[in-house]
């Protein structure tokens, strides 16, 4: 959510007395809280209805249903832990957590997200069987929620609790998903103000690119660093090269992990390897050699205590469930993930 307040002024040919600029300031600033705290109360609010026991009563199958769904998926395609992760992360940046990234067209066209975004199949084949059982109960957006979570603990991370009870949007954005979604070039800044948009902190913001633990990046996406960069381990550059050609459209789309310790298990790797130099992408890489003081300290912690990051990534992936949820009566539940009903 985003409160957009405008103001205009008319110059006067007498100066204001300092007794009264105080009060017009103390009135802005007072004003300007008042939005604030309305925004946070109406997120905490909608947040509140939001229960893990939800579907106890109207589908009490579903939490089943997904993990096994997730399990068989990931079991034939390790790569699918990441994928299903990164889908729940690119739904609530942009709109909030309503499914809307699963709709076909629009958001998934953004630059972000066009020829990357994977495990739609899945998490249709999921909803199916899931409406077989429960018609038109369970939303695409709680299924999403609920298979990130699964797919975390699929490859060795930690679990969480997910509230329920989101409802699903029947629109996207392509033009809101390329400007909310973090892209992989932006310095430390752009990253912060990202992330403090959706009502994340500092440790949030590195404990959830901490999910880079897993999953697979194209060669666009991190060719720069590799012919541009100096904070990079020189052998390291060297091996990725040899997927990598630096002309720009040869290789495009050749993937190499995110992680290159332990790509398909979920632990700190990624933290060590950035102490390193070894962050594949920029926006990974910057977190440490670039933040200037601002998150060093936290992936120190993290890159030496498991638990500290565990703990971390899931407090974080509880506060990203909650970005904006539609709770009824807005919102519907979509019969099919990938199209409006």
């Amino acid at each position: 959510m985003q409160a957009i307040t405008s103001a205009s002024t008319t110059k006067s040919s007498t100066s204001a007395s300092p007794t009264a600029t105080s009060r017009q300031f103390v009135g802005m600033a007072s004003s300007s809280l008042s939005v604030v705290l309305l925004l946070v109360c109406l997120a905490a609010a909608a947040s509140a209805q939001l229960s893990p026991t939800f579907y106890d009563a109207s589908c009490p199958g579903a939490l089943a249903t997904i993990k096994s769904g997730v399990a068989a998926a990931v079991s034939s395609d390790p790569r699918m832990a990441a994928s299903l992760l990164r889908l729940h992360f690119h739904d609530c940046f942009v709109q909030g957590c309503d499914a809307s990234v699963l709709l076909a067209g629009n958001e998934r066209n953004a630059f972000g997200n066009a020829g990357s975004l994977r495990g739609f199949d899945v998490i249709d084949k999921i909803k199916a069987t899931v409406e077989q059982a429960c018609k038109r109960t369970v939303s695409c957006a709680d299924i999403l929620a609920v298979a990130a979570r699964d797919s975390v603990v699929a490859v060795g991370g930690p679990s969480w609790t997910v509230s329920l009870g989101r409802r699903d949007s029947d629109t996207a954005s392509e033009a809101l998903a390329n400007r909310d979604l973090p892209a992989p070039s932006l310095g430390v800044t752009d990253l912060i103000t990202r992330f403090a948009a959706k009502g994340l902190n500092h440790t949030d913001m590195v404990a959830l690119s901490g999910a880079h633990t897993i999953g697979r990046a194209q060669c666009k996406n991190f060719r720069t660093r590799l012919y541009s960069e100096d904070n990079i381990d020189p052998a390291f550059a060297t091996s990725r090269m040899a997927t990598c050609p630096q002309l720009t459209g040869s290789g495009d789309s050749n993937l190499a992990p995110l992680d290159d310790t332990t790509p398909d298990m979920f632990d700190n790797a990624y933290f060590g390897n950035l102490k390193l130099n070894k962050g594949l992408l920029h926006s990974d890489q910057v977190l440490y050699t670039l933040a200037g003081g601002a998150t060093e300290d936290i992936i120190d912690g993290f890159a030496s205590n498991q638990d500290a990051f565990n703990n971390a990534f899931a407090a974080a992936m509880v506060k990203m469930g909650n970005i904006s949820p539609l709770i009824f009566p807005q919102g519907l539940v979509r019969r099919t993930c990938s199209r409006a009903n």
